[in-house]
């Protein structure tokens, strides 16, 4: 498998279902298949979830920034299997443990989310991440995930 290091968003939507306006990931780059990546997100004033959180205020809502770190890893794991494995597959969050939000992102800004994965066990995945922006600590977590069959 001849893998690269960045992939945009047109090539994400090959690997995971969101779609716009949930898809919060635009690429994916340092991909170190099976152990990291770095998801990129355009933070823009003109995003969908500013128009209540909160009106004059905007701050990117915090359960968002675990949904992309999710989307970042679910991305990486499926560019990493073999696409035989992961076709017709979900990956579904199962825990978030250790959320912390040390800084409020507000547009316009871009959003790096730096994804690791620190181990596997059958189907199941553990990872952690840090969010930053302009190499500022936005937010760091850690979860877990699951690949489960599609069910259309």
């Amino acid at each position: 498998m001849n893998l690269k290091k960045e992939i945009n968003k047109e090539e994400i939507e090959t690997l995971i279902p969101h779609r716009k306006p949930f898809l919060l990931i635009d690429k994916l780059t340092d991909i170190v298949p099976m152990i990291s990546a770095t998801g990129v997100m355009n933070i823009k004033k003109t995003d969908f979830f500013f128009n209540g959180h909160f009106p004059g205020q905007p701050v990117m809502p915090g359960v968002l920034i675990v949904e992309a770190f999710g989307q970042s890893a679910a991305a990486l794991t499926a560019y990493s299997l073999d696409p035989a494995i992961v076709k017709n597959k979900l990956v579904y969050l199962m825990t978030v443990n250790n959320a912390r939000f040390r800084n409020p992102v507000m547009p316009e800004c871009e959003l790096k989310l730096k994804v690791e994965a620190i181990r596997s066990k059958g189907k199941v995945w553990k990872y952690k991440g840090v969010a930053m922006v302009n190499d500022k600590v936005m937010a760091d977590s850690e979860w877990m995930a699951t690949i489960v069959d599609r069910k259309d």
